[in-house]
């Protein structure tokens, strides 16, 4: 037993170490020797046993060592994510719902004096912006507002709903339907009616002037993991299922889906991510291949796997992976539909991984393609 750890011991120190091992046989003629080696330790490294223990491992160092590695945040520790507290939420008297005690209509003075300026402001599908409110991912939400200054769009994925109805993060999909009845099957934009999926994560409902999407965690027994309401007035405003494509829409979708994935991994008690613009190059890259060139893989027409891709790039890595969706109208419903794909969850969800990098790319029709870049250094 002893000697399987210490060569577990030893994986783990290879494994670390690759980034440097390979710069300085890479400046050799050893390098086809290098391939080979570096394919057994990864056959090695990705071995359920042997992942399972080098976790252990990680977690040990990382309790060991302290908080903090070449400059980034390890795992919180439980104590820590109490110290932000959940805010005290109003069950709202003239709506159906509220997200953090705000109801659509209500004025951005007033937002800002309950939660501060917004940490990020871009560009979504609706012609206006996502303003992220949190405390380090804590208590996220997010608001449009109309030109008035008018709350016209609220979404969280976090415990900040209230509502006349009782419905909360975890309540259950049978309690969502008994208490807002049957949901839309198609919605109209101009002359055209868009038909949702049958088997679907979501649900959306037409109430209070306004259309409310209730997105479900199948990975949790189908219980609510998030919502999103927009007023009637900006939906109907949004003519088609896709819309007119441009550089600030395909950066919002970006950081959009960067956010997103930041506030589900504090949900799940981990550490934030951090913005990597080198990866984010990459993934755009990708993105932008294959709307180019009419193809959704992880492996590219040249043949190039994600991690090809990203060596190309000067990218180094330890441990690295790739999040891929098309179709999806909005970075919300992309981040919904991969948090219900089981390894592409795991991906988001994922302790080791410590930067990501987000690329957005549409196609002539105007769909977007997304990836993601998750890697450890």
């Amino acid at each position: 037993m002893r000697k399987f750890f210490r060569t577990l011991i030893l994986v783990f120190i290879l494994y670390i170490s690759w980034p440097f091992i390979e710069k300085q046989i890479e400046k050799t003629d050893m390098y086809p020797m290098l391939e080979r080696f570096r394919t057994e330790v990864q056959n090695i490294a990705d071995n359920p046993s042997v992942a399972a223990a080098m976790d252990t491992i990680y977690t040990t160092i990382n309790h060991l060592t302290g908080k903090i590695e070449n400059g980034v945040e390890l795992l919180p520790q439980k104590e820590e994510l109490k110290s932000i507290e959940k805010p005290n939420l109003t069950i709202p008297s003239e709506q159906t719902f509220s997200v953090h005690s705000i109801v659509l209509g209500e004025n951005k003075e007033t937002v800002e004096k309950l939660a501060g300026v917004p940490k990020r402001s871009s560009v979504n599908e609706y012609g206006v912006e996502w303003n992220t409110y949190h405390e380090n991912y804590h208590n996220f939400f997010m608001i449009a507002y109309d030109s008035n200054n008018h709350v016209a769009g609220l979404y969280t994925n976090q415990d900040l709903i209230a509502s006349s109805k009782g419905i909360k993060i975890g309540s259950t999909k049978e309690t969502v339907l008994q208490q807002l009845g049957k949901p839309m099957t198609q919605i109209r934009k101009g002359f055209v009616f868009y038909q949702f999926e049958k088997d679907r994560d979501y649900d959306v409902f037409h109430i209070d002037h306004s259309y409310v999407t209730i997105f479900y965690d199948q990975h949790a027994n189908n219980t609510v993991t998030a919502i999103q309401i927009i007023d009637e007035d900006l939906e109907h405003a949004k003519s088609h299922f896709y819309v007119t494509v441009s550089d600030v829409l395909k950066e919002g979708f970006e950081y959009q889906l960067f956010d997103l994935t930041n506030a589900d991994r504090v949900k799940h008690g981990l550490a934030v991510l951090k913005w990597d613009d080198n990866v984010k190059v990459t993934a755009r890259k990708h993105s932008d291949d294959m709307a180019k060139n009419h193809y959704f893989s992880h492996t590219n027409l040249a043949g190039l796997s994600p991690f090809d891709r990203m060596k190309n790039d000067q990218i180094f890595f330890t441990m690295a992976g790739e999040n891929l969706a098309t179709g999806q109208f909005s970075s919300i419903f992309a981040h919904e539909g991969l948090m219900n794909s089981l390894g592409h969850r795991e991906n988001i969800l994922k302790p080791e991984y410590r930067y990501l990098g987000v690329g957005v790319a549409f196609n002539s029709e105007s769909q977007p393609y997304y990836t993601e870049n998750f890697f450890r250094k």
